[in-house]
């Protein structure tokens, strides 16, 4: 007699391994899929903030990420031409240092610790469709590598297989709050290219970022209007270069090392929000919920999300609350928790100068210490955007600033 699991998660990293963990970890019998093998790369800023950081520790796992040779990051610059912000955002939960993972390592521990919970791998395995009864999802059909078709039952199947998500379109959840895609990027590796923390450098039409992964390994990322996307295929590393010059000490570290792999990159990083549930089914990660990677903000989101979908299941499927009743309070909860990032990374993803009130805040927060850490914490995820960026707090940054001026003490806002 086939097995009948208790839930089905269709896609093995950053969002579904961690949900594959923690509801294997409530005793629950769960099958995790992927057309992937681990170790294994894909598409990513690579970037952990601080909160996603929070979550790593308290699944157990930080230990793994930092024994892998990545190291913390625990400053950002905010390069905007004339001058430099620097600082760092307030830690979250006690957690200061960000992490940017080679995907290849951060994957496999994520699907290792699933396995270890209890959770069944399959690698190598691609779902073809979705089992439906009754106008419910009932579970999958789909074959291993050069394998005959099979099919499998649970209660509920998850997608957490991205942004072109195989389980959304079969299901076909409804999208909503979309916004048509606004950058294109490339990113590659370097040796021998020192980075402090994280550094950002914001010009006309270009986003560039730069931080250390696995290895002592520099990451670089360019990001360009999506307009330009032909062209900057055309010749790859012609236009990488070129956009770098114009963070001219980022560029002269960059021409001192090597270039250690290809640059990888895409144009296709839409803007959406999807319905997250149905009957038989939930979308997890990139599935339910897409934005431009600019702020970096994937793996952080992939990580709450894995636990909010997995307490949704656990009391739906313990009868502490209707089912569905449950996994509407997820999708309430994760659009009021990511819609200010959603908007503001769509504002930051537009790559235009920065208009007047915001040239003026951010001379401001040149003489504010405490204020410029708090502008990091809003971009890091660990400062309420609503709060930071609230009339009454940009008003006292600014007239702040406008005090020390006038009293001739450049320090004055930073005791």
């Amino acid at each position: 007699m086939a097995k009948k699991y208790d839930v089905i998660i269709v896609g093995a990293r950053c969002a579904g391994s961690p949900t594959a963990m923690l509801l294997a970890r409530k005793g629950y019998q769960v099958l995790l899929l992927d057309r992937a093998s681990f170790p294994s790369d894909t598409l990513s800023t690579h970037y952990i903030h601080q909160p996603g950081v929070a979550r790593l520790g308290t699944w157990g796992l930080l230990d793994e990420v930092v024994a892998s040779n990545c190291p913390p990051l625990n400053s950002y610059t905010f390069d905007v031409g004339p001058f430099a912000l620097k600082g760092a955002p307030p830690a979250a939960d006690g957690f200061a240092a960000g992490y940017a993972p080679r995907r290849k390592v951060l994957d496999s521990i994520l699907v290792k610790a699933a396995v270890s919970a209890g959770a069944e791998l399959r690698e190598r395995f691609t779902v073809d469709d979705i089992l439906r009864e009754d106008g419910r999802v009932t579970g999958i059909r789909g074959h291993a590598a050069g394998g005959e078709s099979v099919t499998e039952e649970a209660r509920m199947v998850i997608g957490a297989d991205g942004m072109r998500s195989l389980v959304a379109r079969r299901v076909q959840a409804p999208a909503y709050n979309v916004k048509p895609t606004i950058t294109c990027a490339y990113y590659t590796y370097w040796s021998d290219v020192p980075v402090e923390g994280v550094e950002l450098y914001v010009r006309p039409e270009r986003m560039i970022i730069a931080s250390t992964t696995n290895d002592g390994q520099a990451l670089t990322i360019v990001y360009w209007p999506h307009a330009d996307f032909q062209r900057v295929r055309s010749d790859i590393e012609r236009n990488f270069l070129t956009a770098l010059e114009l963070a001219p000490g980022l560029a002269e570290r960059v021409r001192n090392g090597r270039r250690s792999e290809r640059f990888m990159g895409s144009a296709d990083l839409p803007n959406f929000f999807r319905k997250p549930y149905g009957p038989g089914w939930a979308l997890v990660g990139d599935a339910g919920y897409h934005k431009d990677p600019i702020t970096a903000q994937g793996i952080t989101d992939a990580f709450h999300e894995a636990e909010w979908v997995a307490a949704a299941i656990d009391a739906g499927l313990t009868g502490q609350k209707p089912l569905e009743d449950a996994l509407a309070r997820y999708e309430q909860h994760r659009n009021n928790a990511v819609l200010p990032m959603y908007d503001l990374t769509s504002q930051l993803a537009a790559l235009e100068l920065p208009p007047p009130e915001m040239q003026q805040l951010f001379s401001s927060l040149r003489i504010d210490r405490t204020a410029t850490n708090h502008f990091f914490g809003a971009i890091a995820g660990t400062v309420p955007i609503p709060e930071f960026f609230a009339p009454e707090n940009l008003g006292r940054i600014i007239s702040g600033a406008g005090i020390a001026q006038d009293v001739g003490d450049p320090e004055h806002a930073l005791r």
